[in-house]
């Protein structure tokens, strides 16, 4: 009898699952504002408001040039957009964030970029390996659990990772690849390191958050190794802290080549 009411309940309910990437995606939280933009043009010469607010220095003022952001170190605790006075740092309300280069996630200053250069697909070998079956082994380097529980929000009914073929495994050696959270504290170096090794070639390695990517609010700490960077290649970079799910899952389709 519970089973039948079981089944009648789920067919009333419907599909939960949300049609994104067919469909639009969710908007974001009204207290997430996504992407930050930073307008070259509208930084003020020699205005420095923003440096001594940012906690992770992910503001630089390389000399005469323009403010420099790197998103792979911010936060994006938005403080700087409170201080700046020509409003030159905006957010844009856009998960899209992750790309494949580190350089990609710096944003004005010389390089004279607003937004990030969003991640580019594999290449067409690797994305017929894994473009339609990819298995993962997260591993958790030091990290607060944030991110970690963000990516878990990826395999629940309304995500559904799984359906784009997408799915953690517990042995690197079923792994194609790793996605790595927390900023690689001392303890966990060669735990990193021999995970890695243990996952079959060719295999992917995917930065999660600040933390991950350039060691987030412990950056220069002499306990972490400033991101997985520091202890093995990486291959895809998800700014954010922690990143949204859209976040994660949109870097994820764009290396797979699964996003136009």
């Amino acid at each position: 009898m519970y089973v039948l009411d079981s089944l009648v309940y789920r067919l009333r309910r419907g599909c939960e699952t949300q049609p994104y990437p067919d469909g639009p995606p969710p908007a974001l939280p009204e207290r997430h504002g996504g992407a930050l933009r930073l307008d070259a043009a509208k930084c003020a010469a020699g205005c420095t408001a923003c440096l001594p607010v940012c906690p992770t220095e992910a503001l630089t003022r390389p000399g005469p040039a323009p403010a420099q952001l790197d998103l792979g170190r911010c936060i994006f605790c938005t403080a700087c957009v409170e201080v700046c006075p020509t409003r030159a740092i905006t957010p844009t309300g856009d998960h899209r964030m992750a790309a494949r280069r580190r350089a990609d996630l710096v944003l004005g200053g010389t390089n004279g970029a607003e937004t990030a250069r969003l991640a580019a697909a594999l290449d067409e070998r690797l994305r017929r390996l894994f473009g339609r079956s990819l298995r993962l082994r997260q591993v958790s380097a030091g990290g607060c659990n944030a991110c970690e529980a963000d990516t878990n929000v990826l395999g629940t009914i309304g995500w559904d990772l799984g359906r784009f073929g997408v799915q953690f495994v517990a042995s690197p050696r079923h792994a194609d690849g790793l996605l790595i959270t927390g900023p690689v504290s001392e303890g966990m170096e060669l735990a990193l390191r021999k995970t890695w090794e243990a996952v079959p070639e060719p295999r992917l390695v995917i930065a999660v958050g600040a933390c991950a990517i350039a060691g987030g609010p412990f950056v220069g700490h002499p306990q972490v190794r400033n991101g997985a960077a520091a202890v093995v290649p990486v291959d895809l970079f998800i700014p954010g802290c922690p990143p949204h799910p859209l976040t994660i899952l949109d870097g994820l389709l764009r290396l797979l080549g699964r996003l136009k």
